[in-house]
């Protein structure tokens, strides 16, 4: 049984943890207010989930997922995290996040900066695309003519073959749009990033090849 580190505790965050947990995977979870403040997330996910500091999350994970936004002024667990496949389901929202010049002008993605931010771990854009209230309902056996498809982007060639098996077991197809200077093609406010959650592998291939610079993220 594979332990999943969780750093963030909000709604796309906690709804994978509760299709991990159903789909076999032990949770360690934590978010920035620490680990008293998540008693009622964590009985509600059951035994295989408890609460933990970042750090303790980002150790004890076999990979871990990030699900919040990113600051230019970070205190990510570097060295917890290092040598560790990293999911990062956060996209750049101005209205959350405020403007970061170095994404507005298109000289990096969201994504490549959470690269840089963590230099010794395998970064991969997951899970941006999909409401977490459809994580579970979309999802279906592999074959099915309504099978949705998700996109994953990184650096790191073996970080897709993680996100693509947990894709699968989660009821997903994937498209791979790699590397992570390409992850803006399903960035909010993209064809691929408005029809989330209903897209089959074409018209999500599609809809990446008809992203439009000028709406990078």
């Amino acid at each position: 049984m594979e332990t999943i580190g969780m750093i963030g505790a909000g709604d796309m965050g906690s709804e994978i943890a509760r299709v991990a947990i159903a789909r076999g995977y032990r949770v360690v979870i934590a978010n920035s207010r620490g680990p008293e403040t998540l008693h009622g997330l964590v009985d509600d996910l059951g035994p295989s989930a408890r609460a933990a500091h970042p750090a303790e999350a980002a150790a004890l994970g076999d990979f871990v997922i990030l699900s919040f936004p990113l600051k230019v002024a970070h205190d990510l667990p570097v060295d917890e995290l290092a040598g560790k496949v990293v999911l990062d389901t956060n996209n750049y929202m101005v209205w959350r996040d405020g403007h970061i010049p170095v994404i507005d002008s298109g000289a990096k993605t969201v994504h490549e900066l959470r690269q840089e931010q963590l230099p010794r771990s395998k970064v991969a854009k997951a899970f941006t695309h999909i409401q977490h209230e459809r994580l579970l309902s979309a999802a279906r056996p592999a074959g099915h003519a309504e099978r949705v498809a998700l996109a994953v982007s990184s650096d790191h060639p073996e970080a897709v073959v993680l996100v693509t098996r947990l894709y699968d077991l989660f009821g997903y197809d994937t498209v791979d749009h790699s590397p992570l200077s390409e992850s803006w093609r399903n960035a909010p406010g993209q064809p691929a990033w408005v029809r989330a959650g209903w897209q089959g592998r074409e018209e999500l291939l599609r809809n990446l090849r008809q992203a439009k610079p000028a709406m990078r993220g």
